[in-house]
């Protein structure tokens, strides 16, 4: 079974949802096969240097900081319910473009999926900058990968965006189970575990 995922390393729930298609596949004896997709939620957004999440969060929705700190409160016990230790706190706001990019270098050496939670987890626990070069060139050291050209991967990135839009997929985490089934958000682990028997 193929199973490809459009997600966004931006993207809190897109973590989450990880976390409960893993803990399907541990009640799951089939083979498996996942296939990481690029998909941007907000692909014009260049947050400056030292922007405020919670101050972003609350302008984009027309709300006040309070309202996003709570949203932010929300979303840390929610991640913690699936495994995860997020920092909202910490959040660096940055583009996810060139991040993307690191996930498609990592596919050409097998390491796709560790690269995906590496980024993940930079973003949400560790608070880093995943449009920083120096943070992409350290993520790359730490799974023996090459360094990441100035345009590596670009058109594969924007591939698998012109992919989802001709799919019709607005939002993520969506998953596509041999082009056949899809889900969409971060579903609960028994909804992913009865979609994988019903495919077996």
């Amino acid at each position: 079974m193929k199973i490809e995922i459009w997600s966004d390393i931006n993207c809190p729930f897109c973590y989450i949802g990880k976390r409960h298609l893993e803990k399907a596949l541990q009640s799951f004896s089939g083979k498996v096969e996942i296939e990481w997709k690029s998909f941007e939620l907000d692909p014009v957004s260049h947050p400056p240097k030292g922007s405020d999440q919670m101050d972003l969060l609350a302008r984009k929705y027309g709300k006040d900081r309070a309202w996003a700190v709570k949203m932010s409160e929300n979303m840390t016990a929610m991640a913690r319910e699936a495994g995860l230790e997020f920092h909202m706190d910490k959040i660096v706001p940055a583009n996810s473009f060139n991040a993307h990019r690191l996930i498609h270098l990592a596919k050409k050496h097998h390491k796709q999926d560790e690269m995906k939670e590496r980024l993940l987890a930079a973003k949400f626990v560790e608070g880093m900058d995943i449009d920083e070069p120096e943070v992409l060139t350290q993520l790359a050291q730490e799974l023996a990968l090459p360094d990441l050209g100035s345009e590596d991967f670009a058109k594969d990135v924007r591939a698998d965006e012109e992919m989802a839009e001709s799919l019709g997929i607005s939002g993520v985490p969506f998953f596509v189970f041999d082009q056949k089934v899809a889900l969409s958000g971060a579903q609960p682990v028994e909804v992913f575990l009865e979609v994988l028997n019903e495919r077996k």
